[in-house]
């Protein structure tokens, strides 16, 4: 806006001293509109000086000044075809106000355009106020095409049931102020969110419904906002808030105002921009956040910080270099003592720059800065190509492989095809392989998600639901949820203790798997009396320390061979 007002103004100042010159002696002052010109030309420099910084609301006072010289110019300017001819830069005043403001403002220029074209033509000696209705007329016609074309552009960039911006529009402002903050060395901030149950409003109620809901939401937020700060409809549910040079935690208040301000439930994530990254990282990032909020119950704000970005580039060297670590966890038959038939492949990491950094610690990182797709591969060719090395020393042993799929890469179209393309690399039977999946997950993800299960299962995949009972199942999502296995989560398995019965949800749990023809895996078991109850219970499968804890492949593999008496040491 101000580059091009700023060009409007130096190129109408130099036509005007241009006409200057050329015209021949006549009524008027050279020395006035010389000044005029030279008042444009320096205006215009300074606008294309200032650039962002020239405050939005100064604009349509930029526009009515420019009015302002060419009538004094008009005036003062000697001869009267120059003064008709230089009639023609009210064009400049009708294009610039009919493409950057609002309807109202756009009219109000352009009519103080045209009433100071015939006012001025009039004041002129030997000339009739009638001769300025045609540039007033070309002026007004002008102005309200470009109002409508400007109009018409703008709509592939607003969401029409919201008036807000739409997707499109949003990436447009995002990269702007992503480049305008690496000049100005500014940190803005980026807040995704959305509605929790929007889904369940259109499906009990009706799409008109859910409509209202939305505009609603967007008509309170929108009057939260500055007018610096922008609200935008991604599409859905999903709001956009762009904010610019503002702190991590001022962002978080805001966020926390918004969802406190609106009935509906509200899940978002909040991070901001750091010197270097790129839009698609902001707003992975932010996705992060918003996807964590969801897991952690909903109705939450999740602050994903942009300040890791040394951590992020050790992770990505590590996965680069392969300098990543798996472990192994048993998983056992209760029935038969305890026999070893699967393995759950754990990823392990030290990091120098976070020394405290868990597994968990580790993912969110590869989330947060767009790796977890290379993390995630290489996890997974890594455990298929040891699960396989193990399958074929010790011949007799029929072993599955579990290895726990992050959300974010399940909800990638691509996904499936990426594991079918590691399992052909391998050699690893797709029959042999889970694909853990934890409960809240499943809720946040895309349809994308549930075709990847699907296409998996297909194959032979089987799915499994991790930490079961710590989410938000319901008994017809989860008979609808494409799995195999259910993996009850550990704070169940600890509730068995010596002095008191077992927890009645672990039967009811058993006899929904039983009704669903599903598998049941006891996650955490610690000792011989929770084993115990557990099978007793009814279930067959279990993993925790009481049987081991996560170990290198070749440690599973000496035990293994040991106990079978075979010496597996060339194979190393």
């Amino acid at each position: 806006m101000s580059w091009t007002t700023g060009a409007f103004f130096f190129v109408g100042g130099l036509l005007a001293a241009t006409v200057t010159a050329l015209t021949g002696d006549g009524v008027g002052n050279r020395a006035i509109v010389f000044g005029v010109a030279l008042i444009a030309v320096l205006t215009g420099i300074l606008l294309y000086l200032m650039g962002e910084r020239m405050p939005v609301r100064a604009h349509p006072i930029l526009v009515s000044l420019g009015t302002v010289l060419i009538t004094v110019a008009i005036h003062w300017l000697p001869g009267n075809t120059a003064a008709v001819t230089l009639s023609s830069l009210y064009v400049f005043v009708a294009c610039d106000a009919a493409f950057f403001f609002s309807t109202h403002v756009t009219g109000l220029e352009i009519a103080f355009a045209a009433v100071c074209c015939m006012v001025v033509t009039g004041t002129r000696e030997h000339l009739h106020w009638w001769i300025g209705v045609i540039p007033a007329g070309v002026t007004v016609v002008v102005g309200v095409v470009v109002a409508i074309l400007a109009r018409m552009a703008a709509e592939a960039d607003i969401d029409l049931l919201t008036g807000l911006l739409n997707r499109r529009g949003f990436d447009r402002l995002l990269n702007a102020e992503i480049a305008k903050a690496g000049r100005f060395d500014q940190r803005p901030a980026l807040v995704l969110a959305d509605l929790d149950r929007l889904q369940t409003i259109n499906a009990h109620l009706d799409q008109p419904t859910g409509d209202a809901v939305l505009q609603q939401v967007a008509d309170t937020w929108g009057d939260l906002l500055e007018p610096e700060q922008t609200l935008a409809r991604l599409g859905g549910d999903v709001f956009a808030v762009l904010l610019p040079d503002t702190t991590e935690p001022s962002a978080v208040g805001l966020t926390d105002r918004m969802r406190a301000a609106i009935t509906a439930d509200c899940s978002a994530g909040v991070t901001s921009w750091q010197p270097g990254e790129p839009a698609s990282m902001l707003v992975s990032r932010a996705d992060v956040g918003r996807y964590r909020a969801k897991q952690a119950g909903r109705n939450l704000t999740r602050l994903e910080s942009g300040q890791r970005i040394a951590l992020a580039e050790e992770l990505r060297r590590a996965i680069a270099e392969d300098k990543l670590e798996v472990r192994y966890q048993p998983i056992v038959s209760l029935p038969f003592g305890g026999k070893l038939v699967g393995v759950e492949a754990l990823l392990r990491w030290s990091s120098a720059t976070e020394p405290g950094l868990g597994p968990n610690g580790a993912i969110r990182a590869a989330e947060e800065y767009n790796l977890i797709a290379d993390l995630d591969r290489l996890v997974l060719r890594r455990a298929c190509v040891d699960a396989a090395r193990m399958q074929r020393i010790v011949t007799d042993l029929d072993l599955t492989l579990n290895v726990n799929v992050s959300g974010l890469e399940l909800a990638d179209s691509d996904y499936a095809n990426r594991v079918r393309s590691t399992l052909r690399g391998t050699g690893w039977h797709a029959g042999q392989l889970v694909l853990e999946v934890t409960e809240t997950q499943l809720e946040a993800e895309s349809p994308n998600a549930i075709d990847n299960l699907n296409a998996l299962r297909d194959t032979g995949v089987r799915i499994a639901i991790d930490d079961f009972g710590t989410g938000y199942s319901s008994l017809s999502r989860l008979a609808a949820i494409p799995s195999d296995i259910l993996k009850v989560d550990r704070s169940f398995v600890a509730a068995i203790t010596a002095d008191s019965p077992a927890p009645p949800l672990l039967g009811v749990i058993k006899a929904l798997s039983n009704a669903l023809d599903m598998e049941v895996i006891a996650e955490g078991v610690e000792n011989a009396h929770q084993a115990a109850v557990l099978a007793d219970l009814g279930f067959s499968l279990a993993q925790g320390y009481h049987y081991s804890v996560p170990r290198t492949a070749q440690a599973i593999l000496d035990e293994l061979t040991e106990q079978r008496g075979v010496a597996a040491h060339n194979e190393r």
